[in-house]
This record gives structure tokens, sequence and C-alpha cells, in this order.
């Protein structure tokens, strides 16, 4: 009888069972997978149930349609591209920022980096998501911004460039490492991408330093 009930609590009403934030993690990274390997066109929630290793109706429990759940797989991949930037830290730390963010591009698990490509392709065609991406970008530049702003004001970051323009260069550089990898992974070996970063740190370094570093 207690089988049964155990049965029916998770067939027929998805309730989780366990640590309910675990378990949505576990959910999130399985749409992750589903996403970077089908495209958004083909991810569903069955599939992502399927990935997971547990029903539909658990997966409904979490996310009740599909751009719920894609909504929550956005988020949750903004809050890494947070976490690689360094928002919240009171050092300048564009290089370690931008180590992070190659590193995570060439890391042996591609499929968050390729869920978010799938993502942003999606959000041209989709204004509620579109919105989503204005809002999370925004606060990702001006987290950029300010440890710009912050390196200006202590010298080590070239003044005669506002810093939310160098912070919108820094992205659309890191937009388009993300994009050409899958092409050229070539062009990101190790040697190569600390030549990119020492490019990039001379490109936003102070302008009498920066000439110093190319003499040098």
């Amino acid at each position: 009888m207690a089988a049964n009930n155990n049965a029916g609590s998770v067939a027929r009403r998805g309730r989780p069972v366990g640590d309910r934030e675990a378990k949505r993690a576990e959910l999130l990274k399985a749409a992750v997978s589903v996403i970077a390997r089908e495209g958004f066109a083909g991810a569903s929630l069955r599939k992502v149930a399927q990935r997971a290793g547990c029903t539909t109706g658990a997966v409904t429990y979490y996310f009740a349609n599909k751009e719920a759940m894609v909504i929550a797989v956005a988020e949750s991949l903004f809050d890494q591209f947070d976490v690689l930037l360094g928002k919240g830290q009171h050092r300048i730390d564009v290089r370690v920022g931008l180590q992070r963010w190659l590193d995570w591009i060439n890391s042996s698990d591609p499929e968050p980096w390729q869920a978010a490509f799938q993502l942003l392709a999606h959000a041209r065609h989709e204004p509620a998501f579109a919105t989503l991406y204005r809002r999370r970008y925004a606060r990702y530049r001006d987290a950029l911004t300010a440890i710009l702003a912050r390196g200006q004001e202590r010298g080590v970051i070239r003044r005669d460039i506002p810093a939310d323009l160098l912070a919108d260069q820094l992205s659309a550089m890191g937009d388009g490492w993300m994009l050409m990898f899958p092409v050229e992974p070539n062009r990101f070996q190790p040697a190569r991408v600390q030549a990119l970063l020492d490019a990039t740190i001379s490109m936003i370094s102070p302008p009498q330093e920066a000439n110093n570093k190319i003499r040098s």
C-alpha cells in the first residue's frame, strides 16, 4: 500500500521528493543539455524529463510549460555569467573575468554556452524572451562598466573612452568568441587564448602603458 501511494505521488502529481532546490537544479541542467543538443524548437518538457530520468509530471511541478522552463534556463545561464565576471567583487579583475569566460567556452562541458547561443537566436523572434535578454544583458554590462570605472579611477584602465563604451566592446568580443569557438576551435588553443587576453588588456590599458607594452 505504501509503495502504491509513493508511486502515485510521483507519477500522477509530480510532487518532488527530497531537496526541492537540488531537484530544480537537476532539471535545469537536463533542460540545458536538451536545448544545447536539440535547439529551442526541438526541446520539450518530455525530452527534459527523459534526460533527467523522471516523469513529465515531475518537470511540470517546477515549470508550468516550455516557456517557463526556457526562461528559468536563461536566468540560470545569466547567473553563471555574473559569477564569471566576478559580480560584486571590489577588485579590478577584467582579465580574470575574461579568462573565466574563455575557460567556460573551452571547457569539457560545452552544453551551457551552446544552450545560451541557441536561446540568443530564439530571442530574435520572441519579444517576451528578448525583454529578458535585454534586462539581464544590461545588468551584465552594468557590472562590467562598474569594474572598468573603478579601474579608471585607479589609473589602470584607459580614461579617454567612457567605461560603458569599453564594456560594450568587451561584451561584443566575448560574444564573438562564443560564436566562433565551435566553428574555429583551433583559434582558442591555450597559447592563443593568452595572446587574446594580453591584446585585450593592452587595448583597455592607459594609452601610454599600452604603448610601453607594445614596445617591450
